[in-house]
């Protein structure tokens, strides 16, 4: 009677763990090493961005950012949500050896290193809003002889690095398409001012070099 009972008790259990909506579990056989790093690594790079913009700030002759920034940051948001599904096992990708994993995580820190040498080559012209200074100029040396928007190309392959440490899709999706939109209506808005304020000189940079991609996009 009391095995009976037991083995009731057991089978309830079972199909109870069974029926657990999947969101709730989480990866706990799996090696969290690189998507723990990568989670560190992208909170290090928000303090540093937000550290260097205290640093930095300026007052624009001409403020043109039609509310780029704020686009921006609401996108940056979705971050968060994107790494807690990275932490569990809805849009799992199965790699042999967390390939996919070691990918992501290479192509953030060289998204990141992109990002700030494009920072550190504009100087003081990298600001957080668009922005026309006073006595501005196009920079067109280090990366910004091959690309107009470095920095973003950096902020996009780091974002999208991070998405790919967790080895899932949903994680990918959830972090990268809002601030890819982000960053690309930011870079209309940018290149409007610049073709606005420079005329002819930047039309003409603009048609020797690519975006976002070396000669590609």
């Amino acid at each position: 009677m009391f095995r009976n009972l037991l083995g009731a008790a057991e089978g309830v259990l079972i199909r109870a763990a069974a029926s657990t909506p999947t969101l709730c579990r989480f990866a706990t056989g799996r090696n969290m090493t690189i998507p723990i790093i990568a989670t560190t690594l992208r909170a290090l790079w928000f303090i540093a961005e937000k550290v260097h913009a205290a640093r930095h700030q300026v007052t624009p002759a001409k403020n043109r950012d039609r509310a780029s920034l704020k686009i921006s940051m609401a996108a940056t948001l979705a971050v968060p949500a994107g790494v807690i599904v990275g932490f569990s096992e809805v849009g799992r990708i199965q790699t042999e050896g967390g390939f996919l994993e070691i990918v992501g995580i290479t192509l953030m820190l060289a998204g990141i290193l992109i990002r700030w040498v494009a920072i550190y080559t504009l100087g003081h012209y990298f600001t957080r809003t668009v922005t026309i200074l006073e006595n501005h100029r196009i920079v067109r040396s280090g990366l910004y002889k091959h690309l107009r928007h470095p920095s973003y190309a950096g902020y996009l392959l780091g974002n999208l690095g991070l998405g790919m440490a967790f080895s899932n899709w949903l994680s990918i999706v959830i972090i990268f398409v809002p601030i890819l939109a982000a960053s690309l209506y930011r870079i209309c808005v940018e290149e409007d001012a610049l073709l606005e304020n420079f005329g002819d000189e930047y039309f003409e940079y603009a048609r020797s070099t690519k975006r976002l991609i070396p000669r590609v996009y």
